[in-house]
């Protein structure tokens, strides 16, 4: 299973509850799969965050499974605007496995809609160090904790990089639009 995976424009874009996409797929669980499902495809509601609690009460779930699908409900429990809930499973995600990246990059997220760009950064780096499966998505969230924290340079430079990762990606592109580089 796949663990989930983040100016006025990065303002936004948090304030629209976006975690990052992603979850961990778990191909022999139909609950544990479709609450991975809604997550990857950020929709969430009653039904999708029901289906991920009937997936962890009521299904044999895997170590491995089981982490994910705590990833995943968190992400559901974030997007439903329920960060406490969401942090909670984030946490017990990392219990089961502390080297799951996608928990880390999602708590990260999570501490940049509490409004806490420095403990967003520690956990984004920690995603970034584990080799998250969206490193985009992670240098993107990096560069707003950056710029938060009032550190131009290192946003504008996380903003590239994220750029670089996906190509394809509209949001780096963007919030680069509004830097100017000067020379001294």
């Amino acid at each position: 299973m796949k663990a989930f995976l983040l100016s006025a424009t990065a303002i936004a874009f948090l304030a629209a509850a976006t975690p990052a996409q992603g979850g961990r797929i778990t191909l022999g669980s139909s609950l544990a799969r479709s609450c991975y499902e809604a997550a990857e495809a950020l929709r969430a509601d009653r039904g999708t965050l029901q289906t991920c609690d009937l997936a962890l009460a009521e299904e044999g779930l895997s170590h491995h499974d089981l982490t994910g699908t705590h990833v995943n409900r968190g992400v559901i429990l974030m997007l439903l605007g329920n960060l406490d809930m969401a942090e909670r499973d984030y946490d017990r995600a990392l219990a089961l496995d502390a080297n799951e990246a996608e928990a880390w990059l999602n708590k990260g997220i999570n501490a940049l809609k509490r409004g806490n760009s420095q403990l967003a950064l520690q956990f984004v780096e920690r995603a970034i160090a584990l080799r998250t499966r969206r490193p985009a998505v992670a240098f993107y969230m990096r560069a707003i904790a950056h710029e938060e924290a009032g550190n131009l340079r290192a946003a504008y430079g996380d903003l590239q990089r994220a750029r670089r990762l996906d190509p394809t990606w509209p949001l780096p592109a963007v919030e680069l639009q509004r830097y100017q580089v000067r020379t001294r």
